[in-house]
């Protein structure tokens, strides 16, 4: 496959997955289950056609990894962190009103019970 030919099919591959993206905005499952599908894509490619496809000497090995450092280094999936999930909710959250005096009510329950929790029925 000609270089060409590589780049016009990786962009329509990836305007297909922005089109997807942007129709599931708003739905966070949706979201996530296209983020996973892309990670385990990821690793399927990584550790099956990637690795198959390694050098077998060292002036190919040395041209390969002259190649990552050159165009951006090795391609990463990040992961978001469950703190910084968290910490966005939470920032969400404290911009609504309502949500902002509940956490305040309930701060103070608390800090009045030294802490301790008592759940009423």
């Amino acid at each position: 496959m000609s270089q060409d030919n590589q780049q016009a099919e990786l962009q329509a591959i990836v305007g297909a997955v922005r089109t997807l993206a942007a129709n599931c905005q708003g739905n966070n499952i949706a979201l996530l289950a296209v983020l996973r599908q892309l990670e385990e894509l990821h690793r399927e490619i990584r550790d099956g056609i990637f690795q198959a496809s390694l050098p077998d000497n060292r002036q190919a090995l040395y041209a390969l990894l002259r190649d990552i450092e050159s165009q951006g280094g090795w391609p990463y999936i990040e992961r978001m962190r469950l703190q910084a999930l968290f910490a966005n909710w939470e920032a969400a959250t404290q911009s609504n009103h309502i949500a902002d005096e509940t956490k305040t009510d309930v701060t103070k329950t608390l800090e009045s019970h030294n802490g301790e929790v008592t759940i009423w029925d």
